[in-house]
């Protein structure tokens, strides 16, 4: 079973999150911000994975340390999820559309962290949630999972439709990068032979 738990609990959040990667997209989510619970679900639905999480965090001051420390509790789930990293596809894409929007999103399993984010919003909000907060989640995700990834919007003028573009393109990209390919025979795709140092 390709699947993770972690549980992390600072003076700021407290977050349980559990990822089973060759799930059918069943998701049960809260974080206390609405929009990012909708975004979470996002990824769970199109990539597909199973995903349950429950995040508590200091909501009172805003979302920052809550979205930031669900990608970091995600992403440490997902590495413990991969393992070895052997058999997998390694490298995945997709361009996403929402109405105007358009997103491409870019994601090598490479053991090797890093977030290339080329996302311009036409406002600071969506509802309640910082736009900001968009960012800080993916380099979370991108460290902790240890993975590069690329996102870049295309164009967009709503702010709600880019975010939904780009949570949805991460999950369609990191579907096809973690899926199993049977010709690989559980090798490690990789020269160096590993994809965990």
């Amino acid at each position: 079973m390709r699947s993770g738990k972690v549980e992390r609990a600072t003076s700021e959040t407290k977050i349980a999150v559990s990822v089973d990667l060759d799930g059918a997209g069943a998701s049960r989510i809260s974080t206390g911000v609405g929009f990012f619970d909708h975004m979470l679900d996002q990824i769970a639905r199109h990539a597909p994975l199973d995903l349950e999480l429950e995040a508590k965090g200091d909501l009172h001051i805003d979302a920052h340390h809550t979205v930031e420390d669900t990608g970091i509790a995600f992403g440490q789930a997902v590495n413990v999820a991969l393992g070895d990293r052997k058999g997998v596809s390694r490298y995945g894409d997709a361009h996403v559309p929402l109405d105007e929007a358009l997103t491409r999103v870019v994601i090598d399993i490479s053991g090797r962290p890093f977030l290339v984010y080329e996302v311009r919003f036409p406002s600071h909000k969506i509802g309640e949630f910082d736009t900001e907060l968009v960012r800080e989640f993916f380099q979370a995700v991108a460290v902790h999972a240890r993975m590069g990834v690329h996102i870049e919007c295309l164009r967009g003028d709503n702010s709600h439709h880019i975010a939904e573009s780009i949570f949805k393109g991460f999950a369609r990209a990191f579907g096809k990068a973690t899926a199993l390919d049977p010709r690989r025979a559980g090798a490690v795709p990789s020269t160096k032979g590993t994809l965990t140092k």
